[in-house]
């Protein structure tokens, strides 16, 4: 293999970025869906794996600081953190939660309509202004995640299906998911820190705020004895930690490397595999009205992310009118890009 070739780097960068993610769903999916054991026991505690998720994040941010010979202090204010941190936190339970009551595919694609939330709170809390085209796709894309709903069987193959307050968990996701980006975006602009500084500090207030979750539920060694009576269950949790993490690292080096086209054309198609592997897996057929409104999805969003942006790249304001961005923010188009790794 050739790897001074630039195709060769490209598809592994593309193929680390496929492996992590995929094997992120598929764990996601298995771990809060599929029985345990004999006795066919389930795991509930989505606390628990939001705390074993943030454990790995934190030596893996470490390493890397190291790695770059980063200092370790914070470089911004702790409670600062916090902020981030709450909706973080909050997020990724919706998240695992709503697989209990729906659809690992109703997941994949409402994750998509994370943009009005985007747009209600940018417009509310950081004053931007939307054109009519940004209202147009917002708009379609929301309109097929309608339509995957009302045309087929939403609910999830777990006892507990309730494919209504999975979606009303969806749409908590959606919204503190979009104040998680925004807060994320405060932070780099007000202070100068790298990823790394960032993500050590955040999944460590995320950590502390997992365990007094567990510790008020009464479920903090829960998950222990139930790893220790199922190790595929905690083989599963370590997949899932890892894929979480060196997803992360994988979205970061190919969006530098190769820019937001390349990134956005290997996430929708990463997308659309992760919705086969979890009809083929775990059988969640799909109505041909859920494909349709599914294609629909991911052509408005490839238009978006590839078309359009790539339209504005040959159009360069000046120089003087360039914006000053800070040099250890996350690489350009991350923030509006980026796949929920947070878990």
């Amino acid at each position: 293999m050739d790897l001074s070739s630039e195709w060769t780097r490209k598809a592994l960068a593309a193929g680390a970025i496929m492996v992590t993610l995929l094997s992120y769903g598929v764990i996601q999916e298995r771990i809060m869906t599929q029985p345990y054991g004999e006795n066919q026991e389930r795991f509930k505690n989505a606390a628990y794996l939001v705390l074993n998720n943030r454990v790995v994040a934190i030596f893996i941010a470490i390493g890397m600081m190291f790695h770059y010979k980063e200092k370790m202090k914070n470089a911004a204010p702790i409670q600062n953190f916090f902020g981030v941190s709450v909706s973080n936190t909050f997020a990724t339970l919706c998240q695992y939660e709503a697989l209990r009551y729906v659809s690992f595919p109703t997941q994949t694609l409402g994750k998509c309509g994370k943009m009005i939330p985007v747009m209600i709170i940018g417009a509310f809390i950081s004053g931007k202004t939307y054109g009519l085209k940004d209202f147009g796709i917002a708009g379609a894309v929301t309109a097929g995640c309608v339509m995957f709903v009302l045309t087929g069987d939403v609910s999830s193959s777990s006892e507990e299906a309730d494919s209504a307050y999975g979606l009303i968990l969806m749409g908590a996701y959606l919204f503190s998911d979009a104040f998680t980006s925004t807060f994320q975006d405060k932070l780099f602009k007000g202070y100068e820190m790298s990823t790394y500084n960032q993500t050590l500090y955040v999944n460590l207030c995320s950590a502390l705020i997992s365990v007094v979750t567990l510790i008020y539920q009464g479920e903090f060694t829960t998950g222990f004895y139930f790893s220790l009576a199922h190790p595929d269950f905690f083989f599963n949790t370590l997949i899932l930690s890892a894929s979480a993490a060196l997803g992360q690292l994988a979205i970061y080096y190919t969006i530098k490397a190769y820019g937001a086209l390349f990134f956005a054309t290997v996430m929708t198609l990463r997308q659309v595999i992760s919705i086969i592997l979890s009809c083929v897996i775990y059988r969640n057929p799909l109505s041909w009205g859920q494909i349709l409104s599914a294609a629909l999805v991911f052509t408005v969003l490839y238009y978006k992310d590839t078309v359009m942006r790539s339209g504005h790249s040959h159009r360069a304001p000046p120089a003087e009118e360039l914006p000053r961005r800070n040099p250890h923010a996350p690489p350009s188009g991350e923030g509006e890009n980026r796949i929920d790794i947070k878990g």
